[in-house]
């Protein structure tokens, strides 16, 4: 699965914005995610890629920017549990 796919239901089921509203240059601002929901999306991409991120994450400034984030994540758990 995608992670753009992850966190555009995640952000539908809780805030109930519209999948498509959800674009890699969209603000957390514009999106009113504060840093609980943050953390909440941050558990579920672990829960939805089954990776545990071992590190702090960064505050993103924007979608992109997150799924950046979450995809050096996955990359680096995958990477611990290959070796």
């Amino acid at each position: 699965m995608e992670t753009l796919t992850v966190i555009r239901e995640f952000l539908h089921d809780r805030l109930e914005v519209d999948p498509a509203a959800i674009q890699p240059e969209t603000t957390l601002e514009e999106l009113k995610i504060d840093s609980l929901l943050l953390v909440e999306l941050i558990f579920e991409c672990e829960e939805k890629f089954n990776v545990i991120f071992e590190r702090d994450v960064p505050t993103p400034k924007n979608i992109g920017e997150l799924i950046t984030i979450v995809d050096e994540f996955i990359a680096e758990a995958q990477k611990a549990k290959q070796g």
